[in-house]
């Protein structure tokens, strides 16, 4: 019993030094982000707010633009996630439910190998064909290329194959045609799935930062992660970190944000699946 508690009490203390360990530099980006450039190269450094917090987060949000920044970012990212999500489910469906078709397993195959080629392999093809449709700094350009994803037809394939081939039967006799079987029940089922890959899809474009930079020319088109690059001074001067912190904060917020929101589903996904 006393070694039962005892691993208990290790198990707590670990996850909370964990715990410290993670959101410790998100507490102190916050912290930095209240100082002055005086105390922001202060040493020894400190580890308490300061009483700049309002007029660093407006010369952080006015300096680049930041509203016109998170409303592209937010816009890409959500656009990319939605897209993502319906393709890869209508690949599931077909790739499950739409028996032997010819070319089923080429087909399958070839979608898992594009998601082993690396970003920069893809980057110059990718730029040329933006560019023959005349799409160079628009969102057609950063969003359609990201439309795509192996990652989630194989998700939703592999969910929709634990699904008993009775209720397609039901269905079927029914009346249902296989519209309707996809709207009505096994979407359902994939409600977890579906937040937990819109939250990755949104976290993975509201981070990508070399394609926009590339694709992009105008500052009316750039992202919050290009915004925060901006913040960075030149060379010749040093760094205003207290600044660039209040924007990396302002940057954090919409994931966090779209977290909060599907935290309940992701939740409830793991309870079923801890039930089971």
């Amino acid at each position: 019993m006393k070694t039962k508690k005892s691993k208990i009490v290790l198990t707590y203390i670990f996850l909370s030094i964990m715990l410290v360990v993670i959101i410790f530099p998100v507490y102190y980006a916050f912290t930095m982000s209240t100082f002055n450039s005086k105390e922001a190269y202060s040493f020894p450094p400190r580890f308490l707010p300061s009483t700049h917090i309002w007029e660093n987060y407006k010369t952080a949000w006015t300096t680049v633009n930041m509203g016109r920044l998170i409303f592209n970012s937010s816009f890409i990212s959500v656009t990319v996630a939605l897209a993502k999500i319906g393709l890869s489910i209508m690949a599931a469906f077909a790739f499950t439910y739409f028996g032997e078709f010819k070319g089923k397993f080429f087909f399958f195959t070839t979608i898992l190998i594009t998601h082993m080629l690396p970003l920069p392999i893809r980057i110059v093809p990718t730029y040329d064909l933006m560019r023959s449709f005349g799409w160079i700094n628009t969102y057609y350009a950063l969003t359609i290329p990201f439309f795509a994803s192996a990652t989630g037809t194989l998700l939703f394939r592999q969910l929709f194959l634990t699904v008993p081939p009775s209720l397609s039967d039901a269905a079927r006799i029914d009346g249902a045609g296989p519209m309707r079987f996809l709207v009505n029940v096994l979407i359902p089922l994939s409600k977890t799935n579906i937040g937990a890959l819109f939250l990755i899809e949104f976290t993975y474009m509201w981070n990508v930062y070399l394609w926009p930079m590339i694709i992009t020319n105008s500052n009316n088109m750039r992202v919050v992660q290009i915004g925060i690059k901006m913040l960075l001074a030149s060379e010749a001067q040093a760094a205003d970190w207290n600044i660039i912190m209040a924007g990396t904060i302002l940057a954090m917020l919409p994931p966090l944000l779209v977290l909060l929101i599907f935290q309940k589903t992701i939740m409830e996904g793991f309870s079923l699946k801890e039930e089971k």
